[in-house]
């Protein structure tokens, strides 16, 4: 069944009084900013680890952003908190370390399964 063919109500039917159309930043969720380079073509790096977070961390995070800069700048930043930045940290993370810095920022208990693992 899709999603949306959940959520359908029968016509006719009254609107539910807690649904709203407008779009809402889920509460008290933290935002991941991924900064990437343009000029270094970093957008289809920087996009696919914003969907390996989404994938692992859907209900944990409110956001992930993807944030366009120059210079060869490529950085993530979990609310507020600096994760990774490619200088500092000497390159790129790969999947498993950048899901661990994040899991052990939003929940250090919590088990990657298989990322822990290997």
């Amino acid at each position: 069944m899709r999603c949306s063919a959940m959520h359908e109500k029968p016509a006719g039917a009254e609107p539910d009084s807690d649904v709203t159309t407008e779009m809402q930043a889920p509460v008290n969720r933290p935002r991941v900013a991924i900064t990437y380079c343009t000029q270094c073509n970093w957008l289809l790096r920087s996009a696919w680890m914003a969907q390996e977070l989404l994938s692992t961390f859907r209900d944990d995070l409110g956001e992930v952003a993807l944030i366009p800069a120059a210079g060869g700048a490529f950085r993530i930043e979990l609310g507020g908190a600096l994760l990774w930045e490619r200088v500092r940290d000497g390159g790129f993370p790969d999947v498993k370390a950048l899901k661990q810095r994040v899991r052990d920022h939003l929940d250090p208990e919590r088990d990657l399964g298989h990322i822990d693992r290997s």
